[in-house]
């Protein structure tokens, strides 16, 4: 029985057990339309539970968002000493097959006990047609659910509660997020779904909004060329338009290309460069440090002795803020950690000026934090024992609020601001989902810090609640769900969330109101507003005759005019571009004959004196007037007439193609076209001449089919007002794909005999004797258009200089390599082609192909053009010092050259036989480099890869495996004592390295790695004097090295006293690798390197760079 209201049902006393349900606020399914009420509850009373005998029982049926659910139990458990509870679709054996909802659901057993709290389960589960219960299996022990201390069995009447909450089904591809949400995502553009996320972020911060409207950028500047200029469009979108936002003119704005597109980068660092990029753009502007006021905070960096008074700081200035992940539970404890105190002691202790080596300690402080806290989460690291990039899926939480000013300012230097209330409110979460190798970006966003959370995911935008846009994105493992199905078992164990935030941007509370201020388009320059408005108006009129395009067809007129200006400029072969003539946009049902009445009132001319061809695509690919339209078909409709023709030619265009045959009218008196002749053909001429190389269009004529070509001359003559006396060649232009065919027509034969029909193409020219001709460069029309089929104009650039416009060649797509380089040779003033060497262009990178081309395997000019299926025009050069051909029998290798201090003295490239062995190249490069040098003793040459030595080569070693594109090969001369080595002596590995300023477990190799040879007894004391001497350090510098033995990426310090050999006495000789056992020297890196904090999570990636 359902009854409405808040009745109350006692429990029968009947023989058989009865329920009654009493649904809160829910109607029947008679009473309640559809989808209307998408959440309510239910309250089942079962009475006499103890004489239920079915192994499953089922409450009546109640109706949330218009669909029939149930309660079903198992009263003595689903296989299990539980009692089992699940939600149930009532009637899923009438649903369709695809039919699918998605509902929260909670599940209760009240206790008749005030005292005792009711047994509570709650879940969520997407509802399909085979998938239609979901639910727990142990809900609770039949024990506790009998047990009569805690009353949830009084009278044999079981209570169950059911409140079911039913998500609003969206139809995805009718989906409107303006309409839902008010606002309007990004499109993706392939792999853009990081830049998405950002710039909505970016966007829903008003002050760095309007900040963008008031750069200044002029009416004539191009949003694909100009940052400003596009983000200001991009921004105006979203906040005025009602559907999705394109990205490409922001990104080509950047700089990018199509394959940029499709490569995914770090949001992180994309945030980094783009806020450097417009900061640097707002300079001398009216917007000058809108980044520094929205995002900039200071750090100082400190060292402070324990036993005297010294104390050194450095304050730095930052925009976001690198928090670790890995062992630590919250937001707060990474800040705990970032501020963490450091000892500097025992063998680490300080140097401090004037005080000699001091215990002391090492940490930072907040000076200032910003309004706008960007906090990056590192959710990707370095795992050493794998030798890779790893995810970081822990729990990791983050607060709504976030209170800076905790335990009396814990993170603020003595010196801040402490009147600055450092409390801030979650306005932005950017999420990661997927691995190491790659994933998916979203955000959720708080726009106003206290209403809703909106998910922007690409195009798409949805209203969300708090619990989804945080706690979902803490990370961590999801419980083992006690929910299943009827017949699923339940799950063992628990799986990883592989979705986790990344990014968290907060706002400060005090201020709320300058951050989140009003942008109207007051805000916006008068000539951006009619620029978007004028660009709005001409989308609006492409949607429009997209929405419409089923109303109408699209009728191609060609004439003769459009002949005459097409041949011979823009074409060569066949009569006209149908893209470049006139279109005519005609309601489908306007009938042909109100069509040529348009055509009159629009080009002049008279109804009688149109009549009207179709075009026909013929078997070889040529495209040519065939047939005149008939009075019959010109009395239907202009689709009729589009269908009709389309099925006589078979064809599946879309438009209909005609050429308008026009009479001209003496005097201008209109007339009929006279009818058309039977045995008549409709012929068209092009002129050659040989003295210009120059081919155009000169007319047209009816002729018999049973006259001679001859018979034609004189018309022909006329048409290219040539003299009577005149003599011509003639020739068919038969076809032009994939070869030219052009041949000679006989003039005295009928033109039926050389089988002419409507639409054919006679090409002519003078009859010159051979000696004339042979003075052209194309003699005859067939020479000349084997010419044009093969024509390509190509730009050669330098090498060296990629970027700048070039010498433009037309060549002949089937020129070989050799062809080629004399041609380009003769260009340069070069009289030996063979010095030249030439590689391709990459049409997807917009730059040199890694590899030249080899001199003996390239066939043609259009296999060298061609890359990835796309023809390009562009080509490199280089000029050799030696033919090419014998350059390409020689190993090529770039050496750099090491003085024994390790540092670079030059580089040199030898080229020797590829069948050399090492030992060559060295005895060559001696001789070289003995011209500056004194050499006394050997060279070796090693493999240095990453700041560590990977490779010693054997001399014997060949070098045509040798690879100097991805590593450093050094050279450098052997030290006296490293000569002969006794048999107690070690040669061992040295690397200067240091320790990430946040995360002294992570450490960084810099500088120039080198071998060093240490004795049996020698200490680090001795070993010390020895590398100071050779790296030539100052003694004030060396006293703040530490000398540590470094194996597994784990430095181990060693004490002066210390043996240095027993170190590495038990350690495998490993040249390279995570594994391998090195002496490290400690110190700054005064070279200059980027953090490793901000480098790329993928190793393999490149970095953003915007370029404009």
């Amino acid at each position: 029985m359902i009854i409405s209201g808040d009745q109350t049902i006692p429990c029968g006393q009947e023989d058989v057990p009865s329920e009654d349900i009493t649904v809160e606020g829910l109607p029947t399914a008679a009473s309640k339309p559809m989808d209307e009420s998408l959440e309510g509850s239910m309250v089942w009373n079962i009475s006499e539970f103890s004489k239920i005998r079915d192994k499953m029982h089922y409450s009546d049926p109640f109706v949330v968002g218009g669909h029939n659910w149930r309660v079903m139990m198992f009263p003595k458990g689903n296989n299990a000493e539980h009692l089992s509870l699940y939600l149930d679709v009532a009637n899923s054996a009438d649903l369709p097959y695809n039919w699918s909802h998605f509902a929260s659901f909670k599940l209760s057993i009240r206790s008749h006990f005030k005292d005792v709290q009711p047994v509570t389960k709650d879940a969520n589960h997407q509802f399909t047609s085979r998938e239609s219960d979901w639910g727990f299996t142990q809900f609770m022990s039949l024990a506790d659910l009998h047990d009569p201390n805690k009353g949830y069995i009084q009278s044999d009447c079981l209570v169950i509660d059911a409140h079911v909450s039913v998500r609003k089904q969206d139809n995805f591809l009718q989906y409107d997020s303006k309409k839902e949400t008010g606002f309007v995502g990004l499109k993706n553009q392939g792999a853009t779904c990081y830049m998405n996320s950002l710039l909505q972020t970016l966007f829903h911060l008003p002050y760095f909004r309007k900040a963008v409207y008031h750069m200044p950028t002029t009416e004539e500047d191009i949003p694909s060329k100009n940052i400003p200029l596009a983000l200001q469009s991009l921004f105006y979108k979203v906040q005025f338009n009602d559907l999705s936002v394109a990205t490409k003119d922001l990104t080509r704005s950047f700089g990018w290309d199509a394959n940029e597109s499709f490569m995914q980068h770090d949001v992180q660092e994309l945030n980094r460069v783009l806020c450097e990029k417009l900061e640097e753009k707002m300079k001398s502007t009216t917007v000058e440090g809108t980044i520094q006021k929205l995002f900039e905070g200071e750090i100082v960096n400190y060292i402070e002795c324990v036993n005297v008074e010294y104390k050194s700081t450095r304050t730095e200035a930052f925009q976001d803020l690198q928090l670790d992940v890995k062992g630590c539970k919250n937001v707060y404890e990474s800040f705990d950690k970032y501020v963490e105190v450091e000892e500097l002691s025992g063998d680490n202790k300080y140097r401090a000026e004037g005080h000699g080596l001091q215990d002391a300690k090492k940490g930072v402080l907040f000076e200032k934090f910003p309004p706008v806290l960007q906090l990056q989460l590192k959710r990707f690291e370095y795992d050493f024992q794998r030798d890779q990039m790893v995810k970081i899926n822990e729990r990791y939480e983050f607060p709504s609020e976030l209170d800076l000013d905790v335990e009396n300012h814990k993170y603020l230097t003595p010196t801040a601001d402490k009147s600055v209330r450092n409390l801030y409110r979650l306005h932005s979460v950017l999420v990661h989902s997927g691995g190491v190798h790659g994933g998916h970006y979203y955000a959720y966003i708080r726009p106003d810090l206290v209403g809703d959370w909106f998910k922007f995911d690409d195009e798409r935008v949805t209203k969300e609640d708090e619990k989804r846009a945080l706690e979902e994105q803490y990370g961590g493992d999801h419980e083992a769900p006690p929910n299943v199905g009827l017949n699923n078992p339940p799950f063992k164990q628990p799986f990883a969330k592989f979705s986790n935030a990344y990014m968290l941007v907060y706002i400060r509370t005090e201020d709320t109101d300058r951050i989140l201020c009003s942008v109207t388009k007051e805000d916006i320059a008068p000539h951006l507003l009619a620029r978007f408005k004028k660009e709005s108006e001409e989308k609006e009129r492409k949607r429009k005759e997209k929405a419409e395009a089923h109303l109408y067809t699209i009728i191609k007129v060609a004439q003769d005019l459009d002949l005459k200006s097409q041949i011979g400029k823009d074409l060569f072969f066949d009569l006209v571009d149908h893209e470049k003539v006139r279109s005519f946009r005609v309601q489908k049902q306007t009938l042909f004959g109100q069509f040529k009445e348009m055509v009159a009132a629009e080009l002049g001319i008279p109804v009688q004196c149109q009549r009207y061809w179709l075009w026909a695509k013929r078997q070889n690919h040529t495209y040519r007037p065939s047939r005149a339209l008939q009075a019959p078909e010109e009395a239907l409709s202009v689709v009729a007439v589009r269908d009709q023709a389309a099925h006589q030619v078979k064809s599946t265009s879309m438009d209909l193609k005609l050429y308008l045959e026009e009479v001209s009218l003496p005097e201008g008196v209109p007339r009929a076209l006279p009818p058309l002749q039977k045995g008549e053909i409709l012929l068209f001429f092009k002129l050659y001449e040989p003295a210009t190389s120059s081919l155009r269009y000169v007319g047209k004529m009816f002729a018999n089919l049973n006259c001679k070509m001859v018979e034609l001359k004189e018309e022909m003559l006329r048409m290219a007002g040539f003299p009577e006396s005149e003599d011509l060649l003639m020739f068919e232009e038969i076809k032009f794909d994939p070869n030219v065919m052009c041949e000679t027509v006989d003039r005295k034969a009928t033109l039926r005999a050389c089988q002419l029909e409507d639409g054919d193409i006679i090409c002519f020219q003078r009859n010159v004797p051979e000696e004339e001709a042979r003075e052209h460069a194309y003699g005859s029309v067939p020479e000349f258009l084997e010419y044009i089929r093969y024509r390509q104009v190509v730009q050669f650039r330098k090498l060296e200089k990629p970027k700048e416009e070039g010498l433009v060649l037309e060549l002949s797509k089937q020129n070989n390599y050799e062809e080629v380089t004399t041609r380009l040779a003769q260009e340069l003033g070069l009289q030996d082609p063979t010095l030249l060497r030439l590689t391709g262009h990459n049409g997807y990178s917009h730059a040199p192909r890694p590899h030249p081309f080899k001199f003996y395997q390239t066939e043609s000019l259009h296999d060298m053009l061609t890359h990835c299926h796309q023809l390009s025009d562009i080509m490199y050069y280089e000029v050799l010092d030696i033919p090419l051909p014998e350059l390409e029998r020689l190993k090529i290798l770039k050496l750099n050259y090491h003085n024994k201090k390790t540092e670079l003295v030059c580089d040199q490239v030898v080229r020797m036989p590829k069948e050399s062995c090492v030992e060559h190249v060295l005895d060559h490069l001696k001789t070289q480099l003995e011209f500056t040098h004194k050499l006394p003793n050997p060279l070796r040459m090693l493999e240095v890869c990453y700041h560590r030595i990977y490779k010693v080569f054997q001399l014997h070693e060949k070098i045509d495996s040798i690879n100097d594109q991805y590593w450093i090969l050094r050279v450098e001369e052997i030290p006296d004592e490293q000569l002969e080595l006794q048999p107690s002596d070690r040669l061992i590995n040295v690397y200067h390295f240091n320790r990430d300023t946040t995360h002294s477990a992570t450490m960084h190799n810099f500088g120039e790695p080198f071998l060093f040879k240490i004795g049996e007894k020698e200490t680090l004391a001795e070993v010390k004097q020895r590398i100071q001497a050779k790296l030539e350090v100052p003694d004030e510098e060396f006293e703040k090295w530490n000398f540590a033995f470094c194996s597994l990426g784990k430095p181990e310090f060693l004490t002066d006293a210390e043996i240095v050999c027993e170190r590495f006495a038990s350690t495998r000789r490993d040249w390279g690798g995570q594994w391998e056992y090195y002496l490290g020297l400690e110190h700054e890196d005064k070279g200059g390197r980027r953090p490793a904090s901000q480098s790329n999570r993928y190793t393999h990636e490149k970095p953003v760079k915007i370029w404009n």
